[in-house]
């Protein structure tokens, strides 16, 4: 029987196949009970587990296949510093012995105490990292019950689809090297590391689907359309024959895009459009540049908190980015200084869980709260100016307190490196995201003291809409295009100009090909995106007539506009008929 599943799409592109289900070990632990003469076997089948994960993750990075993206090497890291850590691989066999229990049941209920501590993270990204412990708990609950992670050969021309309740980067690397075709989770989300991976090798995949591992038999052919977020089961002939043909136009699409890489990035009216990309760590620079990107928009500096119990320290961070910017020879960088919360790090900042970590002690405010932490990290980005043209962008201002704060911290540092004779970048731009309301209300105050601007729309929609885009209860009413967060956008963009002071949009909006020339028609002539998205953004770019679109912008943002007609404009701008 054919039937249709809808997740979230990480991984754009077609992928048709046979399905393989692979073992979820972690919901299938049962308990039994041991005898005390049984608990030191028990504890050594644990420990040899635990050692052949190990080996697992040493031979895998030997292992890597020319052509994975860069980013892959500090996955593996990571997940060896959590094989590491004591709390996850010692404390089981303690509990073997307190409750005469199995291995895998030990390890189950050690596993369930960790992931309670990410019940109280709002951060989407962070919040992501507790995917890590669950992906490295899963490798040693499939070693323990003997089930490997490997998918078969496809003997015929059929591909092979995996269903999974989740997987880790490090198995769709090992994926690849098989007959495999894409996956398909019942949980997941944007952010995690396996959807960058899925997106860096363009392997079309669909994640948060909840039941695709128990509604789907071993075998049955399968449609994933990682585009739309769509899995067709047993398709009919016909759909499946339309989709073959959407498959081979996508390739198609994706051959063009490889030869406009090194071309200009202009409109079809001669309209110049910077396109840069947002990375995480210095090695997703390589990336960027392999995609066109004219420099980065937006590097995301928390990922130096993952995985640690301490602090990174000044030295640290100067290598890092001193690293990322020798990497785009000469290009721009833009360093966005710790967007944290209270509640994501409370072991090294000592601080309580905050009750509304989204509304709380976050990003400049918990910068401010932590002036040493904050100090640190302005020196590291000042000491590293001297190696590439590095901005500084600081997130979530809202008032002129909180700027006047930032600066004077900012004019500290400079002041304690010029006292000790370390150069810096002594014009190095500064930088406010827009991504609270009453930044947006209140830019004038902001456009004089700041030297360019980036808006941060994932945050400026939740601001502005009051929605957690994260909780599947309201995740519907996430609008990109709701008419405030557009009014919002495009007050910005107009101040902007009246200024004469740059602006970016670094969110998820300016990756989203359907809403490419909506921006464009608005004005913005920066955009900053994950790097798999830049050619397809390109392309848009320079097949768009700006001059063209204008018109229908203003008409989108009169104030008198019928729910009709500003329906049709948005669907001849965007080409859904979904978007409102």
């Amino acid at each position: 029987m054919s039937f249709n599943l809808h997740g979230i799409g990480i991984s754009n592109g077609i992928a048709i196949g046979n399905a393989h289900l692979l073992s979820h070990a972690y919901s299938e632990v049962v308990q039994y009970e041991i005898s005390a003469n049984a608990v030191e076997y028990e504890r050594q089948r644990f420990e040899t587990a635990v050692e052949k994960a190990r080996r697992e993750l040493s031979d895998l990075q030997t292992q890597i296949p020319s052509g994975s993206p860069s980013e892959l090497q500090e996955f593996i890291k990571l997940h060896q510093m959590i094989l590491d850590d004591p709390i996850l691989t010692d404390v089981p066999k303690k509990k073997i012995e307190e409750l005469l229990c199995n291995a895998e049941w030990a390890l189950k209920i050690q596993l369930e105490k960790l992931l309670e501590k990410f019940l109280v993270i709002k951060d989407l990204y962070l919040r992501e990292r507790q995917k890590d412990i669950i992906q490295v708990a899963e490798r040693i609950f499939r070693i323990l019950e003997g089930a490997g992670n490997k998918i078969p050969d496809s003997h015929s021309h059929t591909k092979i689809i995996v269903v999974a309740h989740d997987i880790s980067p490090t198995e769709v690397i090992q994926f690849r090297e098989r007959d495999f075709a894409g996956f398909i989770t019942d949980v997941g989300g944007t952010t995690s590391h396996t959807a960058i991976i899925a997106r860096s090798l363009n392997v079309p995949s669909v994640v948060a689907l909840h039941d695709a591992r128990r509604l789907i038999k071993e075998g049955e052919q399968l449609i994933v359309d990682g585009t739309n977020g769509i899995v067709m089961a047993s398709p009919d002939k016909k759909v499946l024959s339309e989709y073959r043909q959407k498959k081979k136009n996508i390739e198609k699409k994706q051959n063009v895009l490889k030869k406009i890489k090194n071309e200009p990035c202009i409109t079809k009216d001669g309209r110049k459009i910077d396109l840069l990309a947002n990375i995480e760590m210095p090695s997703d620079t390589l990336q960027a540049k392999e995609n066109g990107a004219e420099g980065i928009g937006l590097f995301r500096t928390e990922f130096l908190y993952l995985g640690r119990g301490d602090l990174p320290t000044e030295e640290e961070q100067y290598l890092t980015y001193k690293n990322a910017a020798i990497n785009l020879n000469g290009g721009p960088i833009i360093i966005r200084t710790f967007d944290l919360g209270a509640d994501k790090h409370t072991e090294q900042l000592s601080r309580p869980v905050a009750p509304n970590p989204a509304l709380g002690l976050r990003a400049i405010r918990l910068c401010l709260a932590e002036p040493e932490m904050f100090r640190d990290q302005i020196r590291a980005i000042l000491r590293a100016s001297m190696y590439g043209n590095i901005k500084i962008l600081v997130p979530m201002l809202m008032n002129k307190g909180e700027i006047n704060q930032t600066l004077s911290a900012i004019k500290l540092a400079k002041l304690s490196l010029r006292e000790e004779g370390t150069a810096f970048d002594e014009d190095i731009k500064i930088g406010a995201m827009i991504e609270v309301p009453a930044a947006a209300i209140a830019f004038d105050e902001f456009a004089k003291q700041f030297d360019f601007f980036s808006v941060g729309t994932n945050d400026l929609i939740q601001y502005t809409l009051a929605v957690d885009r994260t909780d599947d209860s309201v995740s519907h009413l996430y609008d990109p295009l709701h008419p405030a967060v557009l009014e919002l956008l495009h007050r910005v963009i107009l101040k902007a100009n009246f200024y004469a002071k740059p602006l970016g949009l670094c969110g998820e909006m300016a990756g989203d090909i359907r809403l490419t020339k909506i921006l464009l028609g608005l004005g913005l002539k920066n955009l900053s995106m994950h790097p798999g998205n830049l050619l397809q953004v390109k392309n848009i770019v320079i097949h768009t007539n700006i001059s063209e679109i204008e018109p229908k912008i203003k008409k989108l943002m009169a104030p008198d506009i019928s729910t009709d007609e500003r329906q049709k404009i948005i669907t001849s701008l965007t080409g859904d008929r979904n978007m409102t």
